[in-house]
């Protein structure tokens, strides 16, 4: 049942009522969770707003996995079975511990990660940029600091061996079983956008302490969201796609893609596979196949139109660009990435095209720079700046009229701030949607979707509850105030997403909420809107209908 709350809290006085978790909290010996979110801590949102209960968690549920962290389960970490158990998880968590501050075995992000863990002032300036921290009502367990002082802590006591004076300086703990689960869910409270890193005056990069976490867990343990690992990169190495498509699957919806993109737009579309010596290998996140074909299809148009020479690769992992390691697993990173390369490498095409998914653009245009050496070093270059070349030069017949609807913009962490793409998406819009208007802030500054780093994928026991209430909600806002001068369902209103994984959260969010039917907003990417905007195009080719 919705709830209707009263959104006169100021920040302050939710400063005040805010939750305390001690550290020692983490060590705790008992099943309680040591904190949750109730709706009367929530940040304020624009009104009128009705609010939906958090689902708890079953008993049996409880009984079977941790979830002493916050009542929320994104992991699942089965209980061990006995202390036997217990001990030989401790001593692998140890072990995982010694390696991630090796250089042997850590070699990509030691540098960052011992100044992260050496050299933060406690000045709290990451607190104030965390969108999480704030949206929970300033909960002290989703404070950046808060994961990264338990291992700050772990580091000095096991890695460095420091005695009493060391405990002193960096505060005591104690290792547990219970402390290390706590870790591990707390792990996944954080969407990996470092935006706190942006506003360190130190360097100090509590996303990357997240992302540490993560993977020492996935690699040493064996612990990692079965969405990202066992039905994400693991499948897509197996089969070529996190999807579960196979070559001959996934051509059979590009040629119905096809087909039908041909039949609504009025063009001959047809998608070219494996063409030697190409221009452009073209990369979706196969989700757009699956989830967006109408995104896939808009790619073909505009490529065919622009007479940009492309093509699409039938190769294992090829023709899916997502690459779920960036978020927990370097390994896992590397091994897709290098397929992503090997495949434009035997079909000699000049450049890779990484379609609108931003964690597909980092983790293969600019992680992956780590592992591509030599001759499989292939150019890779971001749709934004290629989408921005064909419009601007005017190789394609454009009417901005008929975008003729309130537009605004979300700009996907990995592809925004963390690579610098900012401008090439804006100056498209600028052409093409007259009632285009930025959210606050935007660019480098913008708020996550709150579906970074796997969340917009992960939807077990009650983890959509705290994705849609707390990780999500800063986005939610800035939406709903973007579109603050048209309120109500009579205005049709376009929420653009450039990245898959943002569309599918900002899909998910608005469906919880109700967005659709109370505002009328929908949500899409880029390449829609350009060719909505087609001249040689049949009039309407983005469909208001939700999906």
């Amino acid at each position: 049942m919705s709830k209707t709350l009263s959104k006169v809290k100021t920040e302050g006085e939710m400063k005040k009522k805010r939750k305390v978790v001690p550290l020692d909290a983490m060590w705790k010996e008992d099943d309680a969770p040591l904190t949750h979110v109730d709706l009367e801590d929530l940040m304020p949102m624009p009104e009128p707003f009705e609010e939906r209960p958090f689902t708890p968690l079953k008993t049996d549920v409880r009984e079977k996995f941790e979830a002493s962290l916050d009542g929320t389960l994104a992991v699942g970490i089965p209980k061990p079975k006995d202390k036997e158990e217990e001990r030989k998880l401790i001593e692998k968590f140890l072990s995982g511990l010694e390696k991630l501050f090796q250089e042997e075995n850590n070699w990509t992000f030691l540098q960052p990660l011992l100044l992260s863990m050496e050299h933060c002032a406690r000045c709290q300036t990451c607190s104030d940029a965390c969108h999480i921290f704030e949206a929970s009502g300033y909960n002290e367990l989703y404070r950046p600091t808060y994961r990264s002082e338990i291992l700050r802590r772990l580091y000095y006591k096991y890695v460095k061996k420091g005695g009493l004076l060391s405990a002193f300086r960096a505060g005591e703990i104690k290792l547990n079983w219970k402390l290390i689960a706590r870790l591990a869910e707390l792990s996944y409270r954080c969407n990996l956008c470092r935006r706190c890193a942006q506003t360190c005056p130190m360097g100090v990069d509590n996303g990357l302490i997240a992302h540490e976490l993560r993977k020492l867990f996935s690699q040493e343990m064996g612990i990692a969201a079965k969405e990202i690992h066992d039905k994400g990169s693991m499948l897509q190495l197996k089969v070529g796609s996190s999807t579960g498509m196979n070559p001959e699957v996934v051509k059979d919806n590009i040629q119905f893609i096809d087909e039908d993109t041909s039949e609504k737009t009025g063009l001959k579309i047809e998608t070219p596979w494996d063409k030697a010596g190409a221009e452009v290998l073209l990369i979706h996140n196969a989700g757009e196949i699956m989830s967006w074909p109408e995104n896939v299809g808009a790619f073909a148009v505009i490529l065919t139109a622009a007479g940009v020479s492309w093509t699409m690769s039938s190769e294992i992992a090829a023709y899916d660009g997502i690459n779920y390691g960036l978020w927990y697993d370097d390994f896992q990173l590397a091994r897709v990435a290098l397929l992503h390369a090997q495949a434009a490498k035997k079909l000699g095409v000049k450049k890779i095209v990484i379609g609108e998914c931003g964690h597909a653009n980092k983790a293969l245009a600019v992680i992956a720079d780590r592992v591509l050496a030599g001759e499989l070093n292939v150019r890779r270059e971001s749709a934004m700046t290629l989408l921005e070349d064909i419009v601007m030069s005017e190789r394609l017949k454009l009417d901005p009229s008929r975008n003729d609807f309130p537009v605004t913009l979300h700009d996907p962490c990995n592809l925004v701030r963390l690579m610098g793409v900012v401008e090439p998406q804006r100056r498209i819009l600028r052409k093409i949607a007259p009632k285009f208007r930025e959210m606050e802030p935007h660019g480098v500054y913008n708020y996550c979707c709150g579906g970074g780093s796997g969340f917009a994928i992960m939807s077990g026991h009650n983890f959509m509850d705290w994705r849609s209430h707390v990780s999500g909600r800063k986005k939610l806002q800035q939406i709903l105030n973007a579109f603050s001068d048209c309120k109500g369902p009579q205005t049709p209103k376009y929420v653009c997403a450039p990245c898959s994984n943002c569309k599918g959260q900002i899909r998910d969010m608005l469906a919880y909420y109700g967005m659709w039917e109370k505002e009328r907003i929908l949500y899409g990417g880029l390449v829609e809107l350009i060719v909505n905007a087609m001249v040689d195009v049949k009039p309407g080719f983005i469909e208001w209908e939700w999906h």
